[in-house]
């Protein structure tokens, strides 16, 4: 490709290459990409319009909302509900599934989204984004719950955002995954990460090392080996990062390698896992792989697993193919 590729024309370039992804599937992509477009302006904007600190109410996870978590889902729903490519839509602010009003057409695709990731960083400054999923619906008429609770596997496009230093956007339709940096002057999505592959190997570790005490004992036992360094059974340094923010943390290791981990804790047994299977690590799991990483709940294949909840939690490990199928093989042991 040449220089400064547009998303929208690499989309449809991708199209002519892979026939079986229709145009329609290309203009709901460019629908995303537009909200995405008016988060950024406003994640940008903060304080100066006001939509910054708390909204004073919970979502359906009994967490509190910030106004821009409010705010990015309006954009989100607004932004897809009347194209008439979408039959229904999902996101981890609403308690039920969206449905698309009689009066609108409806397509044959399913979104799924998290509107503002990261959103518990946006008051002091730090990269936040939007993580979302795509999949087919083969019904007829308004689709039920059951039609949202596909397997990872069954998607057929996920990506995410960052509103960081700048706007960008990592995207996968199962053909490898590319990145992509918003142009402000010009208003347009340029591909500047092309073909992003994860490093096999790896001495880098994220994790949240204040639940030490709730962990597993196959997590304390990777983090003890990472934390030992040379004087260790890993004979080597490790460095730990954590920014508590899932789409920077898969950014970075999209970019340098790395493992990320958010395992299964004993805190509370109501609430084991923290993150949301279908808004969350579903799509992340997707674009990991298509970037030669792994992800994992510890036990079986993020991929693998059948979703019994539109909110569903799961433990999330993911990034460095080695190092994931190690975290794996102490979970088996």
């Amino acid at each position: 490709m040449t220089k400064n590729v547009t998303l929208t024309r690499f989309i449809i370039e991708q199209q002519r290459e892979f026939p079986g992804v229709s145009g329609t599937f290309t203009l709901l992509l460019n629908d995303i990409v537009k909200a995405c477009k008016q988060i950024s302006h406003m994640v940008n904007r903060g304080d100066l319009i006001g939509v910054l600190g708390s909204a004073g109410s919970e979502n359906v996870q009994g967490e509190v909302q910030k106004k821009l978590d409010i705010i990015t889902n309006d954009i989100m729903v607004d932004s897809l509900i009347w194209t008439g490519h979408l039959s229904g839509m999902a996101s981890e602010e609403v308690d039920d599934i969206i449905q698309i009003p009689d009066h609108y057409p409806r397509g044959k695709y399913l979104a799924l989204f998290d509107p503002l990731d990261g959103s518990s960083n946006i008051d002091v400054n730090l990269t936040v984004g939007t993580i979302f999923s795509i999949l087919r619906y083969n019904g007829s008429g308004q689709p039920q719950l059951e039609d949202f609770l596909q397997k990872g596997s069954e998607q057929i496009c996920a990506g995410f955002v960052l509103y960081g230093p700048s706007t960008m956007m990592i995207l996968t339709t199962g053909h490898g995954v590319n990145g992509f940096t918003l142009d402000q002057d010009i208003g347009e999505f340029i591909l500047t990460h092309p073909n992003m592959t994860i490093p096999s190997e790896t001495s880098e570790f994220a994790i949240n090392m204040s639940n030490q005490q709730f962990w597993e004992a196959p997590v304390k036992r990777y983090i003890d080996e990472c934390v030992a360094g040379e004087q260790g059974p890993r004979g080597k340094n490790f460095n730990m990062r954590w920014v508590a923010s899932l789409v920077a943390e898969v950014f970075r290791i999209l970019t340098r390698g790395g493992v990320f981990l958010y395992p299964y804790d004993l805190r509370d047994p109501a609430k084991p896992c923290k993150l949301r299977l279908m808004y969350e690590a579903n799509p992340v799991a997707f674009i990991v792989e298509q970037a030669g990483g792994a992800c994992s709940t510890g036990r079986e294949r993020m991929l693998g697993v059948q979703p019994k909840g539109l909110h569903q939690r799961v433990p999330l490990i993911l990034g460095s193919k080695s190092e994931v199928d190690r975290i794996i093989e102490y979970h088996q042991s």
